[in-house]
């Protein structure tokens, strides 16, 4: 398999089917409040810290008042977690078949996530895979969001190596762009937005599904 010597896993969008839960919750809260949010308008807060798309959200809807905006995130906010504590989260295709294959090849894994660690620990326990990381990044751990690349150059830390021996597994422009800040060679997995050619360049490739990133390593 190609040099790398541990891999950094992305959460939203690229581990589990989180970021339609959240869109939609967003959809039908602000559904309630008559804030115009679309799924355009989800798409350009993928990938960034809940604080940064908050504090966006109140400047974009401004007109509406601070109560009603902050309404609108609170409740899109619970909606979405209260799914989420169920368990009733789909994992993307082609998890299980990465980790056990990077299990066998004893490659470390460590999960870089903007989100905060207690939505982590609770998806990874009900999908029943939090011993397949060594180690977990969450939003608490860095003062800064991507594409900031912190949370990266920590990742990479934690596993005990250098940026360039790692391999970031990503799904969002974001991700991509604090990857490359940091040094780290990235896979794009694309979720919900697909990559322009200008992002794709910032890869050393974009595959359809984790399936694939096997075979990325194997040639």
């Amino acid at each position: 398999m190609k040099k790398t010597k541990g891999i950094i896993f992305d959460m939203d969008g690229l581990l589990f089917d989180t970021e339609s839960i959240y869109q939609d919750a967003n959809l039908i809260v602000a559904e309630k409040y008559g804030i115009p949010f679309t799924k355009e308008t989800y798409k350009q807060f993928i990938g960034i810290s809940d604080e940064e798309v908050w504090a966006a959200l109140h400047e974009m809807y401004a007109d509406y008042g601070e109560v009603t905006v902050q309404k609108f995130i609170d409740e899109s906010w619970r909606l979405a977690h209260d799914r989420f504590k169920t368990g009733d989260v789909d994992l993307k295709p082609g998890v299980h078949e990465l980790l056990a294959y990077l299990e066998e090849k004893n490659v470390p894994r460590v999960l870089a996530s903007s989100n905060m660690r207690s939505v982590i620990e609770i998806l990874l326990e009900h999908a029943g895979i939090r011993d397949k990381f060594v180690d977990i990044v969450s939003a608490e751990d860095v003062k800064f969001a991507k594409p900031d690349p912190e949370i990266f150059v920590i990742a990479a830390d934690r596993l005990g190596i250098s940026q360039a021996d790692a391999l970031v597994l990503e799904d969002s422009k974001n991700g991509i762009l604090a990857a490359e800040g940091a040094g780290v060679p990235a896979v794009m997995i694309p979720d919900i937005v697909a990559p322009t050619s200008e992002l794709e360049a910032k890869t050393v490739a974009v595959l359809p599904t984790l399936h694939q990133v096997i075979d990325f390593l194997e040639a």
